[in-house]
């Protein structure tokens, strides 16, 4: 049973060092598979259960305390409009161009992006609050990630 036990350990350590939900393990020993439920309050102990003694299967259940969503920024989203790096300053040590709680107005730089070592700028498309700056600088960004909301 220790070694069952060890699988069990394994593959547990496995699915949450890559965030899995579910995961089987199959030898010519036997199975052992694994579920996480996200819907049970509190964490739960793994329950082992064995099958017949030439094929040991095991069958764990561990409970996840179900996640809160986080609450939607406010404001209008300023999107990036290419993959690139964002970068919050001209220069490294150069104070930002928008933080959160700045006054912006509509066309200001709030932000560049570097694709193909061409830096481009992007502007505020209304006047407004900061309300959130999404991104960290020297952020990789896809096309349509929110960089900042303007309130």
């Amino acid at each position: 049973m220790s070694g069952l036990k060890g699988r069990v350990d394994e593959l547990a350590a496995i699915m949450d060092e890559f965030g899995l939900e579910k995961a089987k393990w199959k030898t010519s020993d036997g199975t052992v598979e694994l579920a996480t439920q996200v819907d049970r309050p509190g964490v739960g102990a793994i329950a082992v259960a064995s099958a017949a003694a030439d094929t040991p299967t095991a069958t764990a259940v561990r409970s996840k305390p179900k996640p809160s969503a986080p609450a939607a920024p406010s404001g209008i989203p300023v999107t990036s409009p290419m993959a690139g790096i964002y970068y919050s300053s001209s220069s490294p040590g150069a104070p930002a161009f928008a933080k959160e709680g700045d006054v912006v107005q509509a066309g200001q730089v709030v932000g560049l992006i570097e694709a193909m070592k061409v830096f481009n700028e992007i502007t505020a498309p209304t006047s407004g609050t900061v309300t959130k700056v999404a991104v960290e600088n020297a952020q990789l960004v896809q096309p349509g990630d929110p960089l900042i909301y303007i309130g």
